[in-house]
């Protein structure tokens, strides 16, 4: 699935517009390494590192969501690493 998508479904950004701004702006890294295209694959497995608010979420991705569902849904399809990194 793609990033951008990917985002949307596990509602780290609205609409893929915001996820497109979030990693254009090279603020989105997937296993340690900086996203470059809107249009990089994740899969089951990926760590990815995003800056959410005035935080750094790190997420490992368990599963991809066919669609953008309520909050408890999206957070079954992934699981946090570290979630109290202050973002600089």
């Amino acid at each position: 699935m793609r990033i951008d998508r990917a985002l949307v479904y596990l509602r780290f950004a609205r609409t893929r517009s915001r996820a497109r701004v979030i990693i254009e702006a090279g603020h989105a890294r997937k296993n340690g390494h900086h996203v470059r295209r809107i249009s990089e694959e994740i899969v089951p497995g990926d760590v990815l590192t995003l800056p959410i608010g005035d935080t750094v979420r790190v997420i490992e991705v368990l599963d991809l969501p066919e669609r953008r569902g309520p909050p408890g849904f999206a957070r079954s399809h992934y699981r946090e690493l570290d979630r109290d990194v202050k973002a600089k």
